[in-house]
């Protein structure tokens, strides 16, 4: 079953077809059920060894990677710049030329500066799987966790669900791109109409944008771009809402946070919710600055699905893992 999959790389979901996208989250489902039912499916990637390079510090993305591939049967090693020889100037291609020698996979987060570029370096010159663990434009694996979660809460067809990714207003640094544009890129292609809602100060790169309206076309769904949080709430089955930066109005720091602090009605809360259907569900990636972005009412509350989202990410990994390392 996972032939096909062997040694493919996932820099972005556009990277795979919708049905090896279906093939990723039905695998998905089965090792859920397995741990559930403690079913032992440690060997499946027994002996193998999975590489995650760390650009920066993480605790969802390092945690699910890691206690996925053991519960595979297999082993993770943890890499930081400082602790092998990039930082001391080494290539990405020289990097990866060795570990493919040792390993059978490699997951990079690079968040800031060209992290998807030197994924692409990477790859490039890869034998085995790179797996996009967050760079500045794309977040895959918490977008297939969310979708997957999506799925648990509303069905397998989703057509005719309306789908909201909103800016939130979250203070003290700039956060990346990469998970909005990457839920833009990858819900219209399961049939939901998705409404993307920022200050205009918050756009998102324009070409993902032309590729996210180029999928809902294809798809036959609707991609509509709103400056009003409460017009994008409205008839809402899933609300999605986090903080990005101004990184397409300016690059300097200190205005991009000076933007930031002109919208800070720009949070979810219970009135807000109750804009959306009644059987809205609130999803956030996390961590979600509480009170602030978003109050501890509707976080804890009963819309709330971020801890199932969170445990969701545990098994999208080692379903990317098992497709890509197997070799069955």
């Amino acid at each position: 079953m996972y032939s096909s999959f062997s040694n493919k790389h996932l820099i972005t979901t556009q990277d795979w077809t919708v049905e090896e996208i279906e093939k990723c989250l039905n695998t998905a489902k089965r090792l859920k059920e397995n741990r559930q039912l403690n079913i032992p499916h440690d060997h499946i990637l027994r002996s193998k060894t999975f590489f995650m390079l760390f650009f920066e510090e993480s605790t969802r993305t390092r945690n699910s990677f890691e206690a996925g591939i053991t519960q595979l049967g297999g082993h993770a090693i943890f890499l930081t710049p400082r602790a092998t020889q990039i930082d001391h100037g080494e290539t990405a291609k020289d990097t990866i030329k060795v570990l493919t020698r040792y390993g059978d996979g490699i997951g990079i987060r690079k968040t800031y500066g060209e992290g998807n570029r030197y994924m692409r370096e990477v790859a490039r010159y890869s034998e085995i799987p790179v797996i996009n663990m967050q760079c500045e434009d794309y977040h895959p694996t918490q977008a297939l966790a969310d979708l997957l979660t999506i799925k648990e809460k509303f069905g397998d067809n989703l057509r005719g669900k309306k789908f909201v990714i909103s800016w939130t207003y979250a203070p003290n640094y700039i956060r990346p791109l990469s998970m909005p544009q990457s839920l833009i890129l990858l819900m219209p292609r399961f049939g939901m109409d998705v409404t993307l809602a920022h200050p205009e100060e918050f756009s998102l790169k324009p070409e993902i944008v032309e590729q996210a309206k180029a999928n809902a076309r294809e798809a036959g769904v609707k991609f509509n771009i709103v400056s009003n949080m409460e017009e994008a709430f409205e008839d809402a089955h899933i609300v999605y809402a986090k903080s990005w930066g101004p990184i397409m109005h300016t690059k300097d720091k200190k205005e991009g946070l000076a933007l930031i602090e002109k919208y800070p009605d720009w949070m979810v809360d219970k009135r807000k919710m109750e804009i959306a259907l009644k059987e809205a569900i609130y999803m956030h990636c996390m961590p979600a600055d509480r009170d602030i972005e978003v109050t501890s009412e509707v976080l804890d509350g009963p819309q709330s699905v971020i801890y199932d989202e969170a445990e969701n990410r545990l098994h999208i990994n080692k379903a990317l893992m098992a497709l890509t390392m197997a070799h069955i």
